[in-house]
Parts: C-alpha cells; structure tokens; sequence
C-alpha cells in the first residue's frame, strides 16, 4: 500500500468544505421542519411535502451529477471544480430559501407554497451539485488508506464544528435578530450569516486541495453500464441501506428532538437546570455577556416561565454539549479503525446507539440532567461512526475498480448521495406523517397529550429502530479489515504498472 500523506494545511482546507455544508444540512436536520410550520405558518402534511419532493427530487439528480462528475476533465481535476462554480449561486439560494414572503406583498397561500417548494428545490439542487463532487473528491485525493481516515476525521471535526455552531446559536441568533416578534426576519438574517460562511468556506477548500488519483483509463462506458456493474458490488449495496437508514434518522430525530424538548421536558426543570449552570438572571436587564447577547442568558423568575426562550436555551445547549463531545471523540479515535477495521466500529457503535436511543422514552419530563447525560453518552458511542463511514464509501469505489479495472468514483458517490437524499426526504417527512397519523399531530395543538407521547416514541423507539437498521447493514457489508488492505495493495500496483501511481507528496 502506498503511503502518500496529505500536509496538514490540505486536510483542514477540504474539511472546511464539509463544514459549509453543513451550516445547511444540521439547519435542515434540525429546525427546517419546524421554520416551515411556525415560521412560514404551513399545515403538517404540506410542509412533509415541501421536505419530501425537493429532497426526491436531489436524490434522482446525484446519479446525474454523478455522471457530470466522472466525466469533468478541467486542469483542477473532475471534482474539484464544482466546488468553485456553485459556491455562490449557493449563497444566494439559501437566503432565498430562508426568507419569509411579507404579508404585505399579498401573496396567496398557493404563492407563499410555491414560494416554500421551488426555493427548497434550488438550495437541494445546488447541495448535490456541490456535495456530492465535494465528497467523491476523499476518493481521488491519496489512495492510503489510513490517510483517508485521517483526511475525513479532520472532515468531520469540522463538520462538527459547524454542527455546535448550527445547533448551538442558530435559535438564539433568530431570537436576536427577531426585533420583538418578527421571528421570520431573525431566520433571514441568521441564515445569511450562515450563508456568507459558507461562500467563505467553499473557496478555502478549493484553493487548497488537490486531486491524485487518475483513473487507468479515462470514462468511456455508458451511464447504464457504470450502475449495472455497481450492481454486482455487495459492500456498496449494503451501503446504500446503511445510508438510507442513517440519514432518515437523523432528519427524524431532528425534528422529533425539537418537539420533545419544547414540549414534553418540563420547563420549570429546564430553569433549574440554566440556573445550576449559570445561565439565568432574574431581571430583564443585559448583563452585557456574550452568552446574554446570544440569548442563553434567560431572564425573569421560574414563575415567568411563558415569556421566557428556556425551551430554546436549553435545546441548544444540549446540542452544544453533544457536539462537543463528538468533536473530541473524533479526535482521541483516530486509530480504532485501524487497529479493529471500520467495519467493526460501525457495527458496535451503532449497536450500541439504539441502546442509548430507546432509553430516551423512560425519562420523566423533569429529569432534564438525565436527558444532557443520556444526549452526551448517545454522542460518544456514535462519534467514532462519523469519519469511518465516510473512508467506506471510499472503499466501495476502490472495491468497483479492483472488479471491473474502471473506476467511477463519482457514480459510487451520487448513488450514495441519492439514498442519503432519499433517507433525509423519507425521514422528515414520515415524522410528520407519523404523527399526524397515529397520534393525531395538529400544528395548532401542539401540547396534546396524544401528541406527547408522539414525541416521546419518535424520540426514542423509532430513532432506535433506525440505528439497529445502520447495525444490520453493516454486518451485511463483507468488506472487512483484511479484504481492505488485500484490496489496496492489488490496486496500488495495478497503477504502478499502468504508470499513473499517484505522487507521494
């Protein structure tokens, strides 16, 4: 195997492309379902449509993309120069879609849902035309295996970095910019911050990467025999599966999340809780603290509990917190898939997540500690997932090519890219579904007994069943940690011999 390293200035310059994405993938995940019906003023079942279309709609055009991708020859390579061309369109977009019509435009209902559908659409678009050529890039950039490790653990150290950001002060910022009660003014000027980083984020990633690995002979099948063959590949399929499973849950669990800490934990446990860490103050007055100016500080006395952002607060503290921990997990488990394969880590850790998942329904509304604790411990058996799942999607298309001698990269990765589309789409939506199918969800009735306990089996039951979904496609994939190296080696002196063995530096 060949032991090219990336410097340290390329890793962190590509993570920061992950990172911009995901100022709008966690918004998605975790607030899009609910700026749809509290913000936009949309019923359950339209705003499960305005999530759901769009995304399908991604889903069908990463195999596309994906085949823009393996056929793009400019002097930057095939992937890298997506990244450049969509980053401002982007940037535009997402404001777009973040931006409520004003009452004063007159528009009609039908309007503000076309309004809510096309710019849902675009933002989808433009996330598959970046993110996918983004993600085929790990693929073509070393073929050393465990840098590739390391490459998507720096990737996902930033990605949740972006996650703490996302999770962390996009209600407060709303909150902030919200001038009273104009909440949607506060999300069109959050998410244009957010925007402005991510255009920021996309051009550090392009001028500091550089694709490698070239393919032994240059794209010249059919569309159509690139996904047959792919056909043939068992770990990708079972990929596919785990994909579809692991994105649907974490749209669901967003949105499910949302709901069972603004409406089923107990508020006043909430205060005691801010209270204990320092984060509540019994007047209105500014403390003038950056925490008070974000909006953690929260005012007033437990018996004001109506009129205060507890819910909020304490929302994004425990994502902060999870985040955190994820972020430092990553970090100390560089080396387990190297020492016990990826394949083991991912079966383990998601075993052991729908544990911690399902425990979430047996938690009284006032046992707020448990719940931070429970989150913390949820986010420590997931976090070594985050980068080795992604170095097996790698390995997928490496396994692609040491069958047919072709690689394709980009089809491997737009497929994925289509069932995790079709997972966020069908996750989000069924959410909604489910809710207003089994527990009777009314947007206008929110603190429904029926509709409490829908959040609590959302919350726990259902997100476990879709993290055992994870464990069982993995323990389908056969591509373990000796049939990864075996791999490696015979690719590696395929090219040596073919002459397009990549430089070591």
């Amino acid at each position: 195997m060949s032991h090219q390293r990336l410097s340290f200035m390329e890793k962190a310059g590509y993570s920061c492309g992950d990172a911009a994405a995901n100022l709008v993938f966690m918004s998605m995940i975790l607030f899009q379902l609910n700026f749809y019906t509290d913000v936009f003023g949309l019923s359950a079942n339209t705003a499960a449509a305005i999530l759901l279309w769009p995304r399908l709609w991604d889903a069908v055009f990463d195999p596309v993309m994906g085949v823009l991708a393996d056929r793009t020859n400019t002097r930057w390579g095939k992937f890298r120069p997506w990244v450049l061309w969509t980053s401002v369109p982007w940037c535009v977009v997402m404001i777009l879609a973040y931006t409520t019509p004003d009452p004063a435009w007159g528009w009609s209902t039908g309007m503000v849902i076309a309004y809510a559908g096309i710019t849902n659409t675009l933002l989808m678009t433009l996330y598959s035309m970046n993110n996918m050529p983004y993600s085929a890039m790990s693929g073509v950039m070393t073929s050393d295996l465990n840098e590739r490790t390391k490459l998507n653990s720096y990737r996902f150290v930033s990605v949740n970095v972006a996650q703490f950001a996302v999770g962390g002060l996009t209600l407060p910022l709303v909150a902030k910019f919200a001038q009273g009660a104009d909440r949607a003014h506060g999300w069109q000027m959050t998410m244009t911050i957010w925007a402005v980083a991510c255009l920021i984020l996309f051009l550090v990633t392009f001028f500091t990467t550089k694709e490698r690995i070239k393919p032994l002979v240059e794209t010249q099948s059919s569309p159509k025999q690139d996904f047959l063959d792919l056909l043939k590949n068992g770990p990708w399929i079972a990929l596919v599966a785990y994909t579809v499973f692991h994105f649907g849950m974490l749209a669901l669990r967003g949105g499910a999340h949302y709901n069972y800490y603004h409406h089923y934990a107990d508020k006043a446990a909430m205060f005691d809780f801010l209270a204990a860490v320092g984060l509540t103050t019994p007047d209105a007055a500014s403390t003038g603290t950056l925490a008070d100016w974000l909006g953690y500080i929260v005012h007033g006395t437990r018996d004001q509990l109506a009129s205060s952002n507890v819910a909020d607060v304490f929302n994004s503290l425990i994502n902060m917190a999870g985040t955190a921990t994820t972020i430092i997990v990553i970090m100390l488990s560089v080396g387990l898939s190297a020492r016990y394969g990826r394949r083991a880590i991912g079966v383990w850790c998601f075993g052991l997540s729908t544990l911690t998942a399902c425990a979430l329904y047996f938690l009284p509304p006032d046992a707020v500690w448990a719940m931070m604790g429970l989150h913390i411990l949820g986010a420590i058996v997931y976090a070594p997932t985050v980068a080795v799942m992604w170095s097996m999607y790698a390995d997928a298309a490496d396994y692609s090519e040491w069958q047919t001698g072709r690689r394709f990269t980009g089809m491997v990765f737009a497929t994925i890219g289509f069932s995790l589309k079709a997972g966020l789409a069908l996750g989000s939506a069924s959410l909604l579904w489910m809710l207003a199918g089994f527990f009777g969800y009314d947007t206008q009735m929110p603190t429904a007994p029926n509709a409490i306990e829908g959040y609590r089996v959302m919350s726990s039951w259902v997100v476990g069943l879709l993290f055992a979904g994870c464990t069982l496609s993995l323990l389908a994939n056969k591509l373990d940690k000796q049939t990864t190296l075996k791999m490696a080696d015979e690719l590696e002196q395929r090219r040596r011999k073919a002459g397009v063995a990549p430089a070591t530096a």
